[in-house]
């Protein structure tokens, strides 16, 4: 078998996984109602790996591109459309709001010190808990498609040493995270259980590149992930009609007018009328500063700005979409024109900021897609009716995960258990046993007091991989399965 095929074997072996499968059941930004209206984490998935493919082929088209691409451990279409793939697995339920609810119960009700982490989990599904590999363990996957889906190729904490949080300025995600102070990396790909696949993974490409920057097939998968979200997200909810030309075209339009006085006002006053046109895109301009100083270019912001207002809100959102053929018709234009002109604004690199992969988006490109996102964060993940549904969802996942750590203490019940869950718990069990002999100091908390013990810390890890592989709609049928809220046995399968 050649190498090309053993590439074409792991995306296939990704794309009929039923962990792949579920993503068609798992939010993306909010539950649609309508089955088809709203992109989920499967459709999402499927047009990341496509603009993946698209940018792999791109840059092997390049001479100069391909060139540097070979030097730094290569850049196979296949391997970056699989692990496009491959790299959502690991979201649960209600997307990153089940995220962050997971990651604050697997730290402060279980004491696992790596919480949970979408990124760490769709590395563990792919090396440890799917079971349809030869092996049995994982997928069998080969090196350059796991490092591929190693987007922020480091732990939570204490690993590598020195830590890629430790560095003047930190590699994106590896931070400290403002929701969990004092844990590490706000992004990691990998648990302490999965190290040694770490490891594994990246060896091949040690010579090549650092240990905190992505390999080019995973800077080439970030990359297109960041244009898909981009662009998709905006048009569901134009679609849905909650995105609007009346609220967004006052801000941007605001700013493009009054950007200097704007730029005068100190901090304080932004933040506390942050909802005045305006105020908003220029506290984002101010951040892009903070953050990525290498890359902002004020001249480059104020082209973006008009750009978007010119494409998306003078034009798509012009225009009320009432599901007509010409309102579909001007979506997929849209579509079709930004992602073909973020695709073209690729870029290669070798030797790229802290803050960037070897691939990027040149800067045009780049600010355009900040302003994009910009816009689908203020206008949409921002608004309070978004919030008190997120509010409900988050206290469904906090209830699931209360039953079934009470069935999994429950002596009498023991036996009972789903088999995926018992599974689950013996694989952990084993995992963190391993640990405490070989390598205690990773089951430390972030203080450095003890972990809790083995039991422990593989009931909380088990439950937290159950819950984190159903769907939405299993996560909410099973927790009033467990309530009794349902007068029949629950039918509806729930385990992988």
């Amino acid at each position: 078998m050649g190498v090309a095929s053993a590439f074409r074997t792991d995306r296939d072996r990704i794309a009929v996984s039923p962990f792949f499968a579920r993503l068609g059941g798992v939010t993306q930004v909010v539950s649609g109602t309508d089955a088809g209206v709203l992109h989920n984490r499967l459709t999402h998935s499927l047009k990341v790996a496509q603009v993946a493919r698209a940018v792999a082929e791109r840059i092997n088209a390049s001479a100069e591109y391909g060139a540097l691409a070979e030097k730094l451990g290569g850049c196979d279409p296949e391997v970056a459309e699989a692990a496009a793939l491959g790299h959502d697995l690991g979201h649960p339920p209600f997307g990153h709001l089940g995220e962050q609810v997971l990651d604050h119960i697997a730290r402060t009700r279980f004491g696992l010190a790596d919480g949970f982490e979408g990124n760490a989990q769709s590395f563990r599904i792919l090396t440890t808990t799917d079971v349809r590999g030869p092996s049995g363990v994982g997928l069998d996957l080969t090196a350059a498609v796991r490092a591929a889906v190693l987007k922020y190729p480091w732990a939570r904490s204490r690993y590598p040493q020195p830590h890629p949080s430790t560095m003047d300025v930190p590699p994106r995600g590896a931070a400290e995270s403002s929701e969990a102070p004092g844990w590490g990396s706000s992004k990691f790909s990998a648990y302490v259980t999965e190290l040694d696949d770490l490891d594994q993974a990246r060896a091949p490409f040690a010579d090549a590149i650092e240990s905190w920057q992505q390999t080019i097939e995973a800077s080439v998968m970030d990359t297109a992930d960041d244009i898909a979200y981009a662009i998709h997200d905006l048009q569901d909810f134009h679609r849905i009609g909650v995105l609007q030309h009346a609220s967004v075209s006052p801000e941007l339009g605001v700013w493009l007018t009054a950007s200097r006085e704007l730029a005068h006002l100190d901090d304080a006053t932004l933040a506390a009328h942050s909802r005045r046109p305006g105020y908003s895109l220029e506290q984002l301009r101010r951040r892009m500063h903070a953050k990525d100083a290498a890359m902002v270019d004020d001249d480059a912001f104020r082209a973006a700005v008009t750009t978007v207002r010119t494409e998306l809100v003078d034009g798509l959102l012009a225009q009320v979409f009432d599901g007509s053929v010409e309102s579909e018709q001007a979506l997929a234009d849209f579509s079709a024109r930004w992602t073909s002109r973020l695709v073209d604004g690729i870029a290669m690199t070798d030797s790229p900021s802290t803050r960037s992969g070897h691939v990027t988006l040149r800067p045009q490109q780049w600010h355009e897609v900040q302003v994009l996102k910009f816009v689908h964060r203020r206008f949409v993940l921002l608004r309070p009716d978004l919030a008190l549904h997120q509010r409900g969802q988050a206290s469904l996942i906090t209830n699931l995960v209360g039953e079934l750590d009470a069935w999994l203490s429950d002596a009498r019940e023991s036996s009972r258990i789903p088999r995926r869950l018992h599974d689950l718990v013996e694989l952990a069990h084993t995992e963190y046993a391993g640990l405490a002999k070989d390598r205690p100091e990773l089951l430390l908390a972030p203080d450095g007091s003890a972990a809790p013990d083995v039991a422990s810390l593989a009931k909380g890890r088990a439950i937290v991989d159950f819950v984190a592989s159903l769907t939405d709609k299993q996560g909410a049928t099973l927790l009033d399965a467990l309530a009794g809220r349902v007068s029949a046995p629950w039918s509806d399968s729930f385990v992988l």
